[in-house]
């Protein structure tokens, strides 16, 4: 017996889109990781990129349990003396919905190259209009 290994022209990559309205930030970024990854696939392989482009919409509507609004913390900076800029979840929800979605999904992928390559497949927008209807993505419905 042997162990089947994916090769990269016979992985199908599909467009999914999820909607972020309503939904709990943390649970939405698991979902959205296993997605990029392609955990949900029954020819997932960890060092491989066998996952689906996930599209969100809404980003702005997500959902932050407790007192996270006021008391998570968001860190940039730009690599030169003193330049640290420290935004709140409320601030940043209100000026790069975007952003919140992004930094949540990538701290639950690899801190690697591939994680690097998954998470350029993710696209997120912060109303319910994307540009991606070329690509004819599916609707995924998450579990709530």
């Amino acid at each position: 017996m042997r162990t089947y290994m994916p090769k990269q022209d016979e992985i199908e990559r599909e467009w999914l889109v999820v909607d972020a309205s309503n939904q709990v930030l943390g649970r939405l970024a698991t979902e959205i990781a296993r997605l990029l990854r392609g955990k949900h696939k029954a020819t997932f392989t960890p060092h491989l990129d066998t996952g689906d482009f996930v599209v969100v919409v809404n980003a702005e509507r997500v959902k932050l349990t407790g007192r996270k609004l006021d008391e998570k913390k968001y860190y940039r900076h730009s690599g030169r003396p003193g330049s640290l800029k420290t935004e709140t979840a409320r601030e940043m929800l209100e000026k790069h919905p975007e952003r919140v979605i992004r930094a949540a999904v990538w701290g639950m992928l690899p801190k690697n190259r591939l994680g690097r390559k998954l998470l350029k497949k993710l696209k997120v927008y912060s109303g319910p209009e994307h540009p991606h209807t070329a690509q004819r993505p599916k609707t995924y419905t998450l579990a709530s």
